[in-house]
This record gives structure tokens, C-alpha cells and sequence, in this order.
């Protein structure tokens, strides 16, 4: 009998140990677990936006107690009014649809290399023209949501009267898919103005100094003469901040020598633009992190 006690308490001493190493092992796989969550992630993140073509960038950029886009504030309306513009990396389409409304435009087409940005952009000029239609008079529509499904945050509607009607919107505003480097298909195309917001980064970092300047010379060829360049090249630091979002944009990074500082005197002794202003300083009520240069070229 005593021998059978101590040997049950054995078998109990044991069970209990493997019901600790049990445990142990499953909080280690757990935390295992976790991390290898996180990591996937932050790896989907960065696959997902290797050319800035984030989902819900004027969701970051437009706050709900703005009446705009602060940058529309400090463009003029002689560079867009009857004219054909053309608006590089247009996203979901926000800025290009507000110029036209806004300043009446005979012609926006907004180009981006992300298809599903394209679409959404789409999407939203249809929301647009048809919540716009159903308003009554000087009633101030807003939308939210994407073409894709996902919440977006409410963005503003500029409310500026133009004379571009909102029936005419669709005959004024489409939407595009380009790799505007290495894209001919706009090559016959002539522009009075082209605008190029928050861009010059993704550029540089996914096709290097030679991508730049693909982009600034190829600005210059679709302008007509005295046509009007609106540039907001993002600064050095905001490299930094991404150089890591694909084995491309780290190595274009390490190679790169032309800085965002160089910016204005490559388009001025080089491109061949005769003017610059600097429309920074009547720049005012910008998100935090978006409080960068916009300079506005002339051919």
C-alpha cells in the first residue's frame, strides 16, 4: 500500500510537470504566433503601397472640419479655367474632381499606376454627379466610402461656384491607368496645365534619378507654351521614412544624388522652365506631416 501511494504521487508530480511544459509551450507559441502576425502585417503594408497609392490618403490629408483641400486655396484659377489640364498620380480622384468643379476646367485627366485607385476615382465622379444633382441650392454635399468597400473618411466637397455645371462633369473629368514614365499613350496630348501632388517621391524612389528626370522632361514636352507646372515634391526626410517599402526602393535610395532641394534648379536650368513661384506661404491649415512646398513653373 505505501508503495503504491509514493507511486502515485510520482505519476501525479509528473503529470503535473508535463501539464507545465504543456503550458509553457503553448504561451510560447502564442507569442510566437503574435509576432509572426505583426511581421505579416507590416510585410503586406509595404507590398501594398510601393508607389504611395495608399487607399485612404485624402482621408489623411482632408480633415472633416476643413471646407477643402488646403492646396486648392493657393492655386489660381486663370491655370485651370478653359484649360486642358492634367493631373499626375490623381489617387482617388478627390483633387482632380474639385478643379474642375471649383475653377472649370475645359478638360482634367487624372492618371495613376494603381487600377484600383482608378476605379474608386471613377466610382466617386459618379457619387459626385449624382449627390451634387440631388442637392438642393446652396446645400454643401459630402460622400464617404470607396468603390472598394472600405471606409474612407468623409471628404469635403469644395464648394466654389465655376462654370463647369456638375452635368457636365463626365464630359470634363476621366480618369486614367498609367505608368506616367514610361507610358507613350499621352504623348500626342497637349496640356495648359499639369499638376504633380505628393508624387516626385514614389517616382524617384521606384525609378531613380534617370525616373526624375523622365518625369520633369516629359512634363515639359506635353505643356504648351506657357503652360503652368504645379510641383509638391516631398522632402528629403520623407525618403527616409519609406526607402524600405520593396528591395527596388531601397536600392534606388542608396544610389539616388539628385536631393528634392535640386528640385527647382533642375526644372530651371535643365527642363528649361522660364519662372518659379513659390506658393508655399499662403499655404495654411495643412494636416500635421503634410506641410511641404508647392511650387507652381512656367514654360
Amino acid at each position: 500500500m505505501g508503495q503504491d501511494s509514493n507511486e502515485t504521487k510520482t505519476k501525479r508530480k509528473r503529470g503535473g510537470r508535463s501539464k507545465e511544459k504543456k503550458s509553457t509551450e503553448k504561451v510560447v507559441t502564442n507569442e510566437e504566433q503574435k509576432q509572426q502576425g505583426n511581421g505579416s502585417k507590416k510585410k503586406k503594408s509595404q507590398e501594398f503601397c510601393p508607389f504611395g497609392n495608399y487607399k485612404n490618403y485624402y482621408g489623411y490629408r482632408i480633415s472633416n472640419d476643413m471646407d477643402e483641400d488646403p492646396r486648392l486655396k493657393v492655386m489660381k484659377k486663370e491655370w485651370f479655367q478653359g484649360k486642358d489640364c492634367l493631373d499626375i498620380g490623381c489617387n482617388s480622384g478627390v483633387m482632380t474632381i474639385h478643379i474642375a468643379k471649383k475653377f472649370g476646367c475645359r478638360s482634367i485627366l487624372g492618371v495613376d499606376i494603381d487600377s484600383s485607385l482608378i476605379e474608386v476615382a471613377r466610382w466617386r465622379l459618379r457619387s459626385f454627379v449624382r449627390t451634387q444633382t440631388s442637392a438642393k441650392p446652396g446645400e454643401k454635399k459630402t460622400h464617404s466610402g470607396g468603390a472598394d468597400g472600405s471606409e474612407e473618411q468623409s471628404i469635403p466637397l469644395s464648394s466654389g461656384s465655376s462654370s463647369a455645371e456638375t452635368k457636365d462633369l463626365f464630359q470634363i473629368v476621366s480618369f486614367q491607368k498609367e505608368n506616367f514614365v514610361h507610358t507613350r499613350n499621352l504623348d500626342e496630348n497637349r496640356y495648359d496645365t499639369i499638376i504633380c501632388l505628393s508624387v516626385t517621391k514614389w517616382v524617384h524612389l521606384n525609378w531613380g534619378d534617370d525616373g526624375l528626370i523622365t518625369l520633369f522632361s516629359k512634363i515639359w514636352r506635353l505643356l504648351n507654351p506657357g503652360g503652368i507646372f504645379v510641383m509638391e515634391p516631398q522632402p528629403w526626410k520623407s525618403y527616409e521614412k519609406n526607402r524600405r517599402v520593396s528591395e527596388t526602393t531601397a536600392m534606388n535610395y542608396r544610389n539616388i544624388v539628385l536631393r528634392p532641394e535640386h528640385f527647382q534648379n533642375i526644372l530651371l536650368d535643365k527642363i528649361g522652365f522660364r519662372t518659379v513661384e513659390d506658393l508655399t506661404s499662403s499655404l495654411s491649415g495643412v494636416s500635421k506631416g503634410f506641410d511641404r512646398q508647392v511650387l507652381a513653373f512656367q514654360k
